[in-house]
């Protein structure tokens, strides 16, 4: 199964990753074309440059990555311990081989929140009770007892 490979080098105060790319691009493409690389791009970003290739296989990727133009190229990075990434698959953000399974939406987002409304503040400031209500007179029987 064929696999992309990154080497992506940052840029450093003293040499821009894309003079470290003018300089050593064609020694890393002939290299990489001669162990049997299918494909190969070069990419620029505002932080840095990014070589991609495919092999064919795990074996090819590690002959080209032995030989002695590879070594010397990323010993020759701008900053060789904190500025080069070698890692296996696409550069430069590229994301993951294989697309993100999508979640379920959470239960909140089914239903709209209402919108805010005017809070009703009362002001409190005196307190009094009040007043007692008068106490109902007696009804007047409806008949008479006689």
């Amino acid at each position: 199964m064929s696999e992309w490979w990154s080497i992506e080098v940052f840029d450093a105060a003293e040499l821009p990753a894309r003079r470290w790319k003018d300089s050593y691009q064609d020694k890393l493409t002939e290299a990489a074309v001669t162990f049997g690389a299918m494909s190969w791009e070069w990419h620029e970003h505002r932080y840095g440059v990014v070589f991609e290739v495919l092999f064919e296989s795990d074996q090819q990727w590690e002959a080209f990555r032995a030989l002695p133009a590879v070594r010397s190229a990323l010993d020759g990075a701008p900053d060789p311990l904190n500025g080069l990434i070698i890692y296996r698959g696409r550069g430069g953000g590229a994301g993951p081989r294989k697309p993100r399974k999508p979640k379920p939406a959470p239960s909140a987002s089914a239903m709209a929140m209402p919108e805010p409304t005017e809070e009703r503040v009362l002001r409190l400031t005196v307190v009094t009770a009040p007043e007692a209500p008068e106490a109902p007179e007696a009804p007047e029987p409806a008949f008479a007892a006689g």
